[in-house]
């Protein structure tokens, strides 16, 4: 299962047994595709760290009470109300 996925292993070795059992769990846990993994051994605990994939999704907004995918049919009101809208950020990287 861990032949496409690198499990990055610091202080201390673990067996590939192992490496699969975080991998079917990061599976698990997200449901999503994974980049690569970090694992930290201090003694009996471990950190772990799951690069997940991003996901890929298409915008949809609700402008005047339709949902549209892209503004390149609206007219210039509608355009006028998006521009004026307040736009919020998503910080994904500490997923």
């Amino acid at each position: 299962m861990t032949e496409n996925i690198l499990v990055n292993v610091t202080g201390g070795e673990i067996t590939n047994e192992e490496k699969n059992a975080y991998v079917a769990r990061a599976y698990q846990k997200y449901g999503r595709a994974l980049n690569y993994i970090d694992l930290k051994l201090d003694g009996e605990f471990v950190d772990i760290h799951y690069h997940l994939k991003k996901v890929p999704f298409d915008r949809i907004r609700r402008i005047t009470g339709y949902l549209v995918g892209t503004l390149d049919r609206f007219n210039n009101a509608k355009r006028a109300e998006e521009s004026q809208r307040v736009k919020h950020k998503m910080d994904v990287e500490g997923v």
